[in-house]
Order: structure tokens, then sequence, then C-alpha cells
């Protein structure tokens, strides 16, 4: 496929997602987004962020730009970015260094790496920090393992906390440019140590040797006899097939396939301050994930688009003039009213346009209405395009859709050249155009005994700044569980703007907006709770206010469980 689209910051976000939506604990991503400032768009730092408080490690590589340069998504905080180092535990001059990787950036053995190659069964060895990533997120993925073998919980933090603390600085007498090793080299034993107290067992690196040592009577190996036979009295082997063992060798039995480990992901600085081997077991069998289900709630704006030159040109010449205001003007594809116009008139030609989700202008899906009720919601596709050209100031006007979906494996061609993947619509339910000057009219009628007139511009802008917020604060692309029912909750939210009057109305402003699991549930149920704090920032001693929404996501359309409650905290 093409490159460029492959490393796409969309792309790179789906990808995180559909990850974690899927359970998992380690997320190896080779892709090396180059990038001049070290920083990324939202929506990729967004799903960087939702992947680390969901207890995941993602391992990325520095890159081999041969200078202070940096990758995507190697470079951002809390990841763990691995430089290559050479058969003498030295920097290779090709490894990136730099910006963040100074801070969470390891080497690890990058030379002679044995690994697949496309188009043929023959392995071939090669060198870099694409070769070294790999074998750092096979160590990791070992360490975790031990973690579930001792009875404790996966610690993603811990591991690379450790990691990053215990690793070997470069001596400046041995490396000429001892910035270029990062926060250090791969200290194996030190961060095992770290993990799970001293005399466990340990895999060194150590100059052109790799040695496994495991002889401690209170090890693992002795509370798992069936593991001494394989690693006791093993010989020294080359650092050419460093890789090959770490990766090839397990050192404990797999968990049991139908099970995943479930635990509240701790801060980054709680684990940095206290890596230990304290943490208490706390393993939770939880019901088969969703995440196959499908199900897409996304919120954004409505577009449209065309396939292809070809078809551009037919609507250009369909419509090549029109009538505007009494005057004559010429075809303009992009002009929205223009199109709007013309499919009002011809609502066949609908059908033919390729109509998108948009966020932020940029096409994240391509909608394609489906079954009895096509012609509906093709329909209200135009309905919601239409609201959405209305001046700001009308109550017509649509500021936000939310699109209720169903993921497909088929993927469309813009236009432009984008790729965006194809969802599916078959029911109007759920299907909302968000008229929030509508909303602030009523919600003001609400409170309107409450203020004065000379209060009312000032609750007018700051409810319509909350409701902007909450869809800017919840913005992602609608796929995990999590994010569907952040999206619901934002609907809900736009639909009950009177309950938040009040607050509002009382001075207090939105503090932040929290998701977590629900500790109940129906049968074959998922069920989330989503929370929105408000404060005052004018009295720092006054309680804050918080609503919850309990939301179903188990269908393709979220459903509110109860009414929004309401309670104060102290903070």
């Amino acid at each position: 496929g093409n490159l460029d689209e492959f490393i796409s910051v969309l792309n790179l976000a789906r990808a995180f997602e559909l990850a974690m939506d899927l359970g998992a604990n380690i997320i190896h991503c080779a892709a090396c987004r180059p990038t001049q400032t070290g920083k990324a768009q939202n929506i990729l730092l967004n799903a960087v962020k939702k992947c680390q408080d969901n207890n995941i490690l993602i391992v990325a590589p520095a890159g081999n730009d041969e200078g202070e340069c940096w990758c995507i998504p190697a470079v951002l905080t809390g990841t763990l970015a691995v430089g290559a180092m050479n058969h003498e535990g030295k920097p290779f001059k090709f490894s990136n260094w730099g910006g963040n990787y100074q801070i969470d950036g390891i080497m690890a053995p990058g030379e002679d790496i044995l690994g697949a190659q496309p188009g043929t069964e023959e392995p071939k060895r090669l060198k870099g920090t694409s070769m070294a990533a790999p074998v750092m997120t096979g160590i990791c993925a070992l360490l975790m393992s031990l973690q579930l073998q001792q009875g404790k919980p996966i610690d993603a933090e811990a591991i690379r906390a450790a990691l990053l603390t215990t690793a070997i600085k470069c001596n400046p007498s041995e490396v000429e440019e001892p910035e270029r090793c990062l926060r250090g080299n791969l200290n194996l034993p030190s961060a095992m140590d770290l993990l799970f107290g001293q005399h466990n067992m340990t895999i060194s690196f150590i100059r052109d040797e790799v040695t496994r040592v495991g002889n401690n009577p209170n090890s693992l190996e002795a509370t798992n006899p069936s593991l001494k036979s394989t690693y006791s009295n093993l010989p020294p082997i080359s650092t050419s097939t460093a890789a090959d063992a770490v990766l090839q060798d397990t050192l404990v039995p797999a968990v049991t396939p139908t099970h995943r480990v479930s635990l509240s992901p701790k801060s980054s600085s709680q684990t940095r301050d206290t890596i230990s081997s304290t943490v208490e077991s706390q393993t939770e069998y939880v019901t088969p994930s969703t995440a196959y289900s499908g199900h897409i709630y996304a919120l954004g704006t409505i577009g449209y688009d065309f396939c292809g030159i070809a078809q551009a040109e037919s609507f250009k010449q369909l419509i090549s003039s029109i009538d505007v205001a009494q005057s004559i003007s010429p075809a303009n594809l992009y002009n929205t009213r223009s199109i709007v116009d013309y499919i009002d008139r011809n609502p066949e030609l609908g059908r033919s346009l390729i109509w998108t989700l948009n966020m932020d202008l940029t096409p994240i899906y391509a909608i394609e209405p489906k079954g009895a009720f096509a012609s509906e919601i093709y329909e209200m596709l135009l309905l919601m395009l239409a609201g959405q050209i209305e001046p700001s100031d009308s109550d017509d006007f649509v500021e936000r859709v939310s699109i209720p979906a169903q993921r497909t494996n088929r993927t469309v061609e813009l236009f432009s050249g984008q790729v965006v993947p194809v969802i599916t619509v078959s029911d109007l339910r759920g299907m909302y155009g968000w008229k929030v000057n509508t909303l602030v009219n009523s919600a003001l009628t609400t409170v309107a005994d409450q203020i004065g007139r000379a209060s009312e511009e000032d609750i007018r802008r700051c409810l319509t700044n909350f409701l902007n917020r909450v869809y800017h604060d919840l913005r992602n692309l609608g796929q995990t569980s999590r994010d569907r029912a952040l999206n619901f909750a934002a609907t809900n939210t736009f639909q009950a703007a009177s309950t938040f009057a009040e607050v509002i109305a009382s001075g207090r402003k939105l503090d932040n907006i929290e998701v977590e699991k629900s500790p109940y549930g129906r049968i074959s149920s998922d069920c989330w709770d989503v929370k929105l704090k408000f404060f005052d920032p004018d009295n720092s001693h006054r309680a804050r206010k918080v609503f919850r929404f309990a939301i179903d996501v188990a269908d393709r359309l979220p459903v509110s469980l109860g009414s929004v409650k309401s309670w104060s905290v102290s903070r």
C-alpha cells in the first residue's frame, strides 16, 4: 500500500484505538512519521494517551536519520523509544537522538537481527532501530508474563519506568557522543531486580554474550519445576543470536486465552515513584470484548465528495448555472449551497455522491445508506448539510451531527486521493443535528427567573462555549466502547442543555470529563459511566458539581440507563 497513507496520523490513531479495544497490553508500532517539532496532532495524542491510561505500553523505533531527528509516535511522551546499538554496546551513527528521546528512549541490540522478509521463506539479518525495537517489545512481553506468573497484575508503566531508570549511561571516554545513547543501554538484570526483587531469573547482555541465570531456591524455576530443565545450565549465546534467544524462549506458560487481566491503570507519576514489587494482585476475569461488534457512534459534520474526475465533470455540467438571489453564477462543485439546491430538486442524484463524516474539515468516514430507509437517510444527510450552511446566528444552524453506523471492511478513494473507511447507516434513529442556538434559547428560558437581563448575554456565551467544549474535548473516531459512550453522552448533553444551564448560571465552569467502566450492568450489556465536573473559578472552596450519565453501548445505538444523576463533591 501507499506508505504515506499507512503512516498517516488518522490511520495511526485508528490502529492504536483498535488495539486498545482488542485488549492489547503492548503495541509495537514500526511506523516512523518524521517530525521537526516533536509534536503530533491532537487526534493522535488523544489516542496515545488513552492507550497509556488503559495500561498499554507503546514501543516504537527511534528512526535511522543519522542525527538529532525524531519520529512519531516514538518521540511522544510516555512511549518507549528504542535506539540501536552494535555488538560492542555502542550506538550506531544512524540511530536518532535528542528531544524527548533523552528522557523516554533506550538502546537495545540492533545488529544482525534475524527476521522475515516478504515474498520468501528465507529469513534475513538486518540492522537498525526497526530491528532493535522488536527485541525490546519481546523483552517487555516477557516481563509482563513474569508479572502474571508471580501473581501480580500487568503494569505496563512500571516495566517502562524500570527499564528507563536502570538503563546504563554511556561512558564519555568510550563513546564519542554519549548523548546518542539516549537514556542509556538496556540493563535487564537491574530492571528485573527492580520489578521482582533480587536473585530472580535474569537475562544479561554482556559484551558479546547473553547469559541467563535462574538458580535461586525461591525463584520462578523453584516454584515451577517444568521450567528448570529449560533454563538451567544454559551455555552463553553469541550476540548475533541474542534477539532470537529472547524472542524464541518462553519464560512462563501462556495465559489461558479465554481470560483477560483487568486492572485500574496507575498514573505515570505514581509508578515512577514506586516502581517495585509491592503491587497487590487483583486479577479479575471479565466478559469477552465487544471489539468485534463493528458499531460506530461518531460526531462531526456532513460533507460530500466525488468518486473521480469523470463524476465531478458530470456534476459540473448538470449544475452549469443556477439562479442564486436573482443572478446567474457559474457552477462551483464546492459551493455547498449550489449542491444542496440542486440535489433538493433532483434527489436521485444524491445517491451518486460520496457522503462523508468530517472532523475539522477532514473526512474520517464515507457514509453509505442501506436498507429499506436508505431514501430517508439520504434526505436526512441533505437536511443536515443544508443546516450547516445556515447563518451561525440562525435557529436552524446545525453545528454538529451524530451518526450511528456499522463498520465495513471496505474503503473508498475520494477525489483528493484520500482513502477513508466505509460505514453503513440503515436507520434514522440516532442521527441528530445539533442546533446550538435553539438549545441555548431553550436553556435560558429554564433559568430566566434566576438571571437578570444584564447577565443574559454572559450566560448565553458561557453556555455556548460549554456545548462547544464538550464536542472538542470528546473528539474521537467513535469506534471503541469507551468513545461511543463519550459521544452519546455528548449527544445527551446537548439534548439536556437546560440541566446544565442552572449550574452555569450559578457561575460554575466545566472542569473535566471522565469515563470509566460501570461497576454494574445488565446481562450482555457494555455499560459505562461518563462524569462531567463543574467548578467555581472565583471560589476554590466551593463544592464541585458532578453530573453522571450511565450508558449501555452494546447495541448499535447506545442507550441511557436512568436519568442524569447529580451531586456535589469537595474537590
